[in-house]
């Protein structure tokens, strides 16, 4: 199978520059006009749009809806963005912080592992707040499913996990653990022109497509009690399932189905009424949000980080809304 840089090189485009036209396709999402666009990114019209049009040879798909006027992205179109734009905000960091590792390199990385919605919205504020209260520490980010975080911390390759846990159920054994902040599962699917929810539980014996969590996603298993226990098991049809959140995110705002998502992943659709909360408010799932160690792979800087946590000396608990 061949790998990027040899796609790349058949379609004669420098693998950093396939990279930033995602940052062209924002600016189209933005002005929803290809001459301002183009204008933003200080290019010519024409050139703008071979480079829009390569990205979608690339993908292999439509990305831009041009019977609109404005035009807009199409649900291709939206899905690589957003993937596009993590990737980019990626590499940007660790280059960042390969930099500053260089020109200190007496200086510790610490690596921190976290399931993708957390890596998404809350370890950033979480960080902030942690360096505000500790002070700077050099790290890098590894977001990926949870077993292979926990493999990971479980080896050395990574000084702490960020993962959900159910807020009734007690701290997990194998690792150490401190709370760090919280959230909740909420159901959620698209409005109708009303505002209403495209997919609601109001009239019974209503089978509704679901949208689940896949088996690598272990936050998925907090819902199985939840669903059991309001008989909802029955009238959910699985349409779909996906072990990254933002991936269940993108369906639900497409109107695929409905989707248990954490509230701090989907806060920003709320506010912007792409998404609404369907069913019953008792069907939200606490959770906590917790820091694991392996106690066998620290070291001092990971162990002056734990002693000021476990103290808790002014890093408030994150909530994201």
């Amino acid at each position: 199978m061949p790998c990027l840089n040899d796609i790349m090189q058949i379609l004669h485009y420098p693998l950093a520059m396939d990279l930033f036209l995602f940052r062209d396709l924002e600016r189209l999402r933005r002005t929803g006009n290809f001459s301002q666009a183009a204008a933003l990114g200080n290019v010519s019209q024409p050139a703008f749009s071979r480079r829009i049009k390569s990205l979608e040879t690339w993908v292999g798909a439509l990305l831009v809806d041009r019977s609109h006027h404005p035009v807009k992205l199409t649900e291709a179109g939206v899905q690589m963005l957003e993937a596009g734009l993590q990737a980019l905000s990626r590499i940007e960091r660790e280059r960042s912080q390969i930099l500053e590792a260089q020109s200190l390199p007496d200086k510790y990385v610490v690596t921190f592992g976290a399931q993708h919605s957390i890596g998404w919205r809350f370890y950033p504020a979480w960080l902030q707040a942690l360096e505000e209260a500790y002070g700077p520490i050099l790290s890098r980010l590894r977001a990926d499913d949870l077993p292979n975080c926990l493999r990971d911390l479980k080896r050395g390759d990574v000084d702490f996990v960020i993962a959900y846990q159910e807020a009734s159920a007690p701290p997990a054994g194998t690792f150490d653990s401190v709370m760090i902040g919280t959230d909740q599962l909420i159901p959620v699917s698209k409005p109708d022109t009303d505002g209403q929810p495209i997919f609601g539980f109001d009239t019974p014996g209503v089978e509704m497509p679901y949208l689940r969590f896949g088996d690598a996603a272990p936050i998925g298993n907090l819902l199985k009690p939840l669903l059991v226990g309001k008989g909802l098991t029955a009238r959910l049809r699985m349409v779909y399932e996906n072990s990254m959140a933002g991936a269940l995110r993108i369906r639900a705002r497409a109107g695929d189905g409905v989707a248990w998502l954490p509230k701090s992943l989907v806060a920003p659709d709320l506010e912007n009424k792409l998404l609404v909360r369907t069913g019953d408010r008792d069907w939200d799932i606490d959770l906590e949000i917790r820091l694991f160690r392996n106690l066998q792979r620290s070291n001092r800087v990971t162990r002056s980080i734990w002693s000021f946590l476990e103290v808790r000396q002014d890093v408030p608990l994150i909530s994201l809304e």
